[in-house]
């Protein structure tokens, strides 16, 4: 019962952190602007050729109108397929889209496993005693299974070595990487090389669908010691990636929404003139050493 135990610890401690990490983005005060153009909420040919509603006389009289969906499918596009360094950095972009494809592919891998699970304990076995279920639905998803399982597990793994390897024979990259920066690599790899050892015992990916059970069940978990330390590096990974800068699956929509996109106009009585004053009113609390920020260096100045 431990591991199950353990199992849903790590699902609700990632499910929380990341929850409380947007929390934290949003109670952050405000921004900066880039206000960066194009910006994909500008509906018609402005949101295209980075035209933007200020061009239009006594704008502030008009009704705005805005394009979510244009928006949705702009930051889509980034959260995907990585669009900013496909466009900027293809060679780079081929290596960390082969990690961020081999998470995505991992996560459907994760669901396909729980919808096995719930057809099992419904009466649809996925697979029988004499191989895979005749039934084309229940063989449909074990082969969507195993294939997904597959490549998420191969791209992750690849991915993972390859930035490794790339931020230390790379001059560029190698100063600008941080330790822990090398540890997050290797600890995903390390997350993704015991799941494959597992995989060689297992191709079919039943323990999968097994734990899954065990988890709508409330029961044990039956594993040997290869599927044990694969449990718990999965789940010790689970509750480290909220806390770090992998975290960045939760920033992308307040740095696209707040920051590079935000183009709202500061007009008198509006919501944004009030946040406006507040971030006017904001003290910081760091202790630098400019004249603007240290308080004693003013009282020294005067």
């Amino acid at each position: 019962m431990l591991l199950t135990v353990f199992v849903y610890v790590s699902i609700l401690a990632f499910i929380g952190l990341s929850l409380y990490k947007a929390y934290q983005f949003a109670k952050m005060p405000m921004h900066g602007r880039w206000e960066l153009y194009p910006v994909p909420k500008e509906p018609g040919e402005k949101g295209h050729y980075g035209g933007s509603y200020y061009e239009d006389v006594e704008y502030w009289n008009k009704p705005r109108e805005v394009s979510h969906s244009g928006e949705i499918i702009d930051m889509l596009k980034e959260m995907l397929f990585i669009k900013n360094l496909f466009v900027n950095q293809k060679r780079q972009w081929w290596l960390s889209y082969a990690l961020h494809l081999g998470i995505y592919l991992l996560g459907l891998w994760t669901i396909l496993l729980a919808v096995g699970a719930i057809m099992d304990l419904s009466g649809m076995p996925i697979t029988t005693a004499e191989g895979v279920s005749a039934n084309a639905f229940a063989a449909f998803i074990y082969y969507l299974t195993f294939a997904a399982g597959a490549a998420g597990a191969l791209l992750l793994a690849f991915g993972s070595v390859s930035l490794f390897l790339k931020r230390i024979v790379n001059n560029t990259f190698a100063k600008y990487t941080t330790p822990q920066e090398y540890f997050n690599l290797l600890f995903l790899f390390a997350v993704v090389a015991s799941g494959l050892v597992v995989w060689i015992g297992d191709p079919s990916f039943n323990y999968g669908r097994e734990i899954f059970k065990a988890m709508f069940t409330f029961s044990a978990i039956e594993a040997n010691t290869a599927l044990t330390i694969h449990i718990l590096l999965l789940g010790a990974v689970m509750i480290y990636i909220p806390q770090t800068k992998m975290s960045h699956y939760v920033g992308k929509y307040f740095a696209f929404h707040k920051v590079l996109w935000d183009n709202e106009p500061n007009i008198r009585n509006s919501q944004m003139e009030s946040v406006i004053k507040e971030a006017i009113s904001y003290k910081p609390n760091a202790s630098w050493s400019a004249p603007h920020i240290n308080p004693a260096a003013q009282q020294d100045k005067k």
